[in-house]
């Protein structure tokens, strides 16, 4: 077994969902190999947690999908949601040996099925200490443009980072958000205003998310103004999109166009539902290790130097009351050699091209 399997096995349980004795954690483990799976299970035990063990493939939720009704979701769901409640704990891995697997899922079905099993992840939210990841599969490496090995090693730099390292600066970042009342972000394409006065931020250090590295918060709904430009790539319910550009009037994407003749899918994302057009999170990014955009978002929405503005769902412990079943994080990456770019808190610049000016965020500066 690979080494970097214990390593990993160890981080998640130990740390990120801090596992006690006779607690009961669901191991949720699509396209990842048996070793992984192992790994995970020795370490459960070790730590004298009680392991609960489901295998899934990406081809096979593929197939469910394409026929999905009311009643197999709402069974579903059911079904998913009394498993859920018995748990303490939950770590998912989702590798993927095909990232556009679910692209030809008609909307309409996929909107079924996450309407019913929306149920199934608030409650994991709210309820269990949990944690999700990738993993490393070919499929990924290609969409990163690196080989299989190299793909392998940065993954495993990337996921094995010391967080609670990190934690300090992180923090120092959370206070310097929850003061600030008013946003201004200027950049290539970009030029956009927004309030976020009186909002939770939370920052993230290896506890919920693998690899993880950003401190999140939300804008007052209709407080959002200007324009935005989203140069990293992003994909979204199995689609790819490209120069993603935003226009906002009091809170509402009121123009939303795209590179590549994908304007319309875009759209038709964002009609998904009233909140779909309304942002449900702003978030800024800054993993050392994680540099380059490779259509994942659980690494895109951490590379160092990044913001994402998420049109959709707002999280309950930074809450401005969108809901919708979308929560789509595109990124916006400010750093020199991608354009560079400002972030004003209260008229004040607080972090430039991607680097912090405050001595206590120079840490985030990778």
């Amino acid at each position: 077994m690979d080494p970097r399997y214990i390593q990993l096995a160890q981080q998640l349980v130990r740390y990120s969902t801090a596992l006690k004795k006779g607690e009961k954690i669901l191991l949720d483990l699509v396209d990842t190999p048996e070793d992984m799976a192992v790994a995970l299970i020795r370490e459960v035990r070790l730590r004298k947690g009680v392991p609960f063990l489901r295998l899934g493939s990406n081809r096979l939720s593929r197939e469910m999908l394409m026929s999905a009704t009311d009643d197999q979701y709402q069974a579903t769901s059911r079904h998913l949601l009394n498993e859920m409640k018995d748990m303490d704990a939950y770590i998912a891995i989702r590798g993927s040996h095909n990232i556009t697997e679910t692209s030809d899922v008609p909307a309409k079905k996929m909107g079924t099925a996450m309407k019913y099993l929306r149920k199934v992840l608030d409650h994991r939210v709210k309820k269990t200490k949990w944690c999700v990841l990738r993993w490393p599969h070919p499929a990924m490496a290609q969409q990163a443009g690196m080989s299989t090995e190299a793909f392998e090693d940065f993954y495993f730099d990337a996921c094995l980072l010391d967080y609670k390292s990190y934690l300090p600066a992180m923090n120092s970042l959370k206070r310097f958000m929850e003061k600030a009342n008013d946003v201004h972000i200027v950049g290539n394409g970009t030029d956009l205003r927004f309030s976020i006065k009186n909002m939770s931020a939370i920052a993230c250090g290896g506890q919920n998310n693998i690899p993880d590295g950003e401190v999140f918060t939300a804008p007052i709904k209709d407080s959002v103004e200007g324009v935005i430009y989203y140069n990293a790539p992003t994909i979204y319910r199995g689609i790819s999109f490209d120069g993603i550009k935003l226009t906002f009037e009091k809170g509402k994407i009121v123009k939303a166009e795209a590179d590549g003749g994908m304007t319309r899918e875009l759209n038709k994302i964002l009609d998904s539902d009233l909140g779909a057009r309304y942002i449900g999170e702003f978030a800024i990014g800054f993993h050392p290790i994680v540099r380059e955009p490779m259509r994942d978002i659980l690494f895109d929405e951490k590379i160092a130097g990044s913001f994402h503005f998420t049109p959709g769902q707002a999280y309950e412990e930074a809450d401005n009351g969108n809901r919708s079943t979308v929560h789509w994080d595109m990124v916006n990456i400010q750093r020199k050699d991608y354009g560079g770019g400002e972030i004003y808190f209260d008229g004040k610049l607080f972090r430039k091209d991607g680097q912090f000016l405050a001595k206590s965020l120079e840490k985030l500066n990778g």
